[in-house]
């Protein structure tokens, strides 16, 4: 039996196929699943929004190239393995 608090076998990391998660404020167009690869990490330049004084604009970790073309960024948590 699995040890249910194991950590994953496959971290997101550069390279890794993602489903990407929309959050509120989304567009209507970007309301299904938007999968692609991970073209960058920021994690090592990405500020606390803590540290920012501000809670709009959230700092974005991932770069993900989209199957359809398009780049878009998220959030941590705004990835799911594909």
């Amino acid at each position: 039996m699995p040890d249910s608090d194991a950590q994953p076998t496959d971290p997101i990391a550069v390279g890794s196929r993602v489903t990407v998660i929309r959050t509120s404020g989304s567009r209507s167009r970007d309301t299904k699943p938007q999968v692609g690869v991970v073209v960058e990490d920021f994690s090592d330049t990405a500020i606390d929004d803590a540290d920012l004084g501000r809670d709009w604009a959230p700092v974005k970790r991932w770069a993900i190239a989209l199957d359809d073309g398009r780049l878009v960024f998220a959030a941590e948590g705004g990835l799911e393995p594909a």
